[in-house]
């Protein structure tokens, strides 16, 4: 069954206006168009994709169901069009980029610092967000390059491996912690501990990690921000579960310590991300190049 590309236009259009007039207005065509080309779309799929009302339109499960594919497959195509565009030489253009803030701060700064420096013309966008997010968003075509740990669907992606992240225990000196001690896993679940958020990748693999060994962790405090962690562990109110990577200089200053434990949890590798079926962008390739010849696939020391 084929259907006209234009017509999941005109459908997206109307399923993010809720209205068949202002759908018109952006489109610029009449609203007996929008509203035929509707009904177009629904014969051919048998299926009714929105809910009227003298109010405007709403998406129907069904519809709410088709506009999540045709919104990710149009920015694709938006995406490839925008790609086919742009000058090849670097002189102009732009390349957006997904990864967390603390990824952005600790690993990637010098080499945006270095690739604005020489192709000052291409016009960098950072766009901030956990793992999830940012490959959700690389999916949809709406990043270049997405910076994630552990991508749970490599076979749609190509991936460079960047850097090793390690799951360690810290607190502060006011938390009552005997830093000689070798804590098991049943003691560490014991303690009153400060994580992430669940949502959090990092936080999903320890607690996998853990019930693995057949022990649930039950956090005191649950948070969205890493520096937060390291906050309140200097504080004395809990143990943090951290990256050992991301707590460098807070250990180096004395303002937490590690946990000594008598387990150690395996790594995670934090990997620039592609999509495997998209040619990358004259930019993003040359961006990648830099990541690539600075690693040298073993990964930086941060």
């Amino acid at each position: 069954m084929a259907v006209k590309l234009e017509l999941y236009r005109v459908f997206k259009e109307v399923a993010e206006t809720g209205n068949i007039s202002v759908a018109a207005k952006n489109l610029y065509i009449s609203q007996s168009a929008v509203s035929q080309s509707v009904k177009q779309l629904e014969t051919a799929l048998q299926a009714r994709l929105f809910s009227r009302s003298p109010r405007g339109v709403s998406l129907t499960g069904e519809g709410k169901l088709l506009y999540e594919y045709v919104r990710s497959a149009l920015g694709l195509l938006a995406t490839g069009e925008d790609k086919l565009s742009q000058a090849q030489q670097l002189l102009l253009g732009s390349l957006t980029i997904g990864a967390s803030d603390t990824v952005t701060g600790l690993f990637l700064t010098p080499y945006l610092e270095a690739f604005h420096r020489k192709y000052a013309g291409i016009r960098l966008k950072i766009v901030s967000g956990r793992s999830a997010k940012v490959l959700s968003l690389l999916k949809s075509g709406a990043v270049d390059i997405a910076f994630a740990s552990s991508p749970a669907d490599p076979a749609n992606l190509t991936d460079w491996p960047c850097f090793q992240t390690h799951s360690v225990f810290v607190a502060g000196s006011g938390c009552g912690c005997d830093f000689d001690r070798v804590y098991t896993l049943e003691e560490i679940a014991e303690l009153p501990l400060i994580l992430l958020e669940r949502k959090a990748s990092s936080r999903v693999f320890l607690e996998q990690y853990f019930l693995r060994g057949g022990v649930t962790l039950s956090p005191e405090i649950e948070l969205s921000s890493r520096s937060l962690l390291v906050s309140l562990a200097k504080i004395g109110l809990g143990v943090a579960g951290v990256t050992l990577e991301f707590v460098r200089d807070a250990l180096d200053a004395g303002e937490i310590q590690l946990l000594k434990t008598d387990f150690s949890i395996p790594p995670r590798s934090v990997d620039m991300c592609t999509l495997r079926d998209v040619s990358p962008s004259a930019a993003a390739a040359r961006f990648m190049e830099m990541v690539q010849e600075g690693t040298g696939g073993r990964g930086p020391k941060i």
